[in-house]
């Protein structure tokens, strides 16, 4: 099989108005690690969202957006694996499968948005069968909103366009996977 080969893509978020970082960890990968095939949407996979868990964020927060970008995907792009708005800033860590569709675990008040898969929930990591390696960014924004006033139907895009104009601190961190 033939890899195919793309310039890589800038970091997405680098290009945005710069702002305070804060921690973002996981218990299911470390930094720059190939994500387990249970967070992929792959025959070995389970479609399973990662533990997420994050401190060190700004007072005056008064919520959250998680999400998951693949900028690596075919096209100019990339492609939003999962959105999740309006988390409670009293919310400090998603446990694995949070995303998962029919979970029952997110913080009251926050919902998914749908993806590029369609799916309002998490939809994990499924580059072509012999594509470069893809990044995923995990990524938590800081708001200064209790709520950031979209509804379930807005597409990811907006969410994260509207989030550049609330964010007072970003969080990221970067799994990999290639098949």
């Amino acid at each position: 099989m033939t890899s195919l080969t793309r310039p890589v893509a800038p970091d997405p978020y680098a290009l945005l108005p710069a702002v305070p970082s804060f921690d973002l960890r996981s218990d299911d990968f470390s930094p720059g690690d190939r994500l387990p095939d249970a967070h992929t949407n792959t025959p070995a996979g389970a479609n399973v969202s990662p533990h997420l868990a994050w401190s060190g964020f700004p007072e005056g927060t008064r919520s959250f957006v998680v999400s998951c970008f693949d900028p690596d995907a075919p096209g100019p792009a990339g492609w939003w694996h999962w959105t999740l708005v309006d988390v409670p800033a009293t919310t400090t860590e998603l446990a694995s499968g949070a995303g998962t569709a029919g979970s029952t675990t997110l913080p009251a008040g926050a919902f998914a948005v749908r993806g590029d898969d369609g799916e309002a929930a998490y939809v994990g990591a499924a580059p072509p069968p012999g594509d470069q390696v893809h990044r995923y960014f995990f990524v938590v924004h800081a708001l200064d909103t209790a709520s950031l006033g979209v509804g379930p139907d807005a597409m990811p895009g907006a969410v994260n366009t509207a989030v550049v104009f609330h964010t007072l601190a970003r969080a990221v961190l970067v799994g990999t996977y290639q098949r």
